[in-house]
């Protein structure tokens, strides 16, 4: 039993992540912009008008946190903007590198006084972040925003290390939710976060920093 803080906890994903650690007896931190229905029906602590772009609203959720242990914390908030390369909007790309890469690193930043010997960070990235794996193009902002972010986990990983944190770089795979248009290829949230959970798990200072897809494999980067 943990102390588990979520960002984008009020739907998709993140909602599922509540959810799982709340039916298993974990304590919940659910961080999200604007609470929805299904996150207050669960019974969690719930922090939400939280911007994480927002310097004013970290130093609120910090404050109000006041040195709260957090044994695992999961950068779970993030937004896709699809524009091709014949319309593109370096508008978009700015805002999306804004939320999807540096927002979790100042989270992460933030919370280091709560995160102690034994906590883990999580880094939700994604698949569409690896170069090698990057076979359709397309999707700018999006892909770049992730390879940044798999690359901040990568140098956290390192540089936690020392103090006995380790650091995850996950892919959910693809997933049913309203970021994918609930795609009809897809495995359902539920699915998605109990394989993402055991991953949570098994993570360690011997294989942290690793790229895992939610099934268990290492991506390539």
């Amino acid at each position: 039993m943990g102390t588990y803080l979520i960002t984008g906890a009020n739907r998709g994903i993140g909602l599922e992540y509540c959810s799982q650690l709340k039916q298993r007896g974990d304590d919940v931190i659910a961080v999200c912009r604007e609470t929805s229905e299904e996150l207050k029906a669960l019974g969690v602590s719930i922090e939400s008008g939280i911007e994480l772009t927002s310097d004013a609203d970290l130093k609120r959720l910090v404050k109000k946190l006041d040195y709260q242990k957090i044994d695992v914390l999961i950068n779970n908030a993030a937004i896709v903007e699809r524009f091709s390369l014949e319309n593109l909007d370096i508008n978009s790309i700015r805002r999306q590198f804004e939320v999807n890469s540096i927002a979790p690193l100042k989270l992460t930043h933030a919370l280091l006084p709560n995160l102690k010997a034994g906590s883990k960070i999580i880094i939700m990235t994604s698949r569409m972040g690896s170069i090698e794996d990057n076979t359709s193009g397309g999707s700018y902002g999006y892909r770049i925003s992730k390879v940044a972010l798999s690359m901040a986990g990568k140098s956290l990983s390192i540089d936690l290390k020392p103090k006995n944190i380790a650091v995850g770089i996950l892919h959910p795979g693809l997933v049913k939710t309203r970021m994918t248009n609930f795609t009809p290829s897809g495995i359902t949230p539920e699915q998605s976060v109990k394989s993402l959970i055991v991953r949570i798990d098994q993570l360690n200072l011997e294989n942290t920093g690793t790229f895992w897809h939610s099934n268990g494999e290492v991506l390539p980067w």
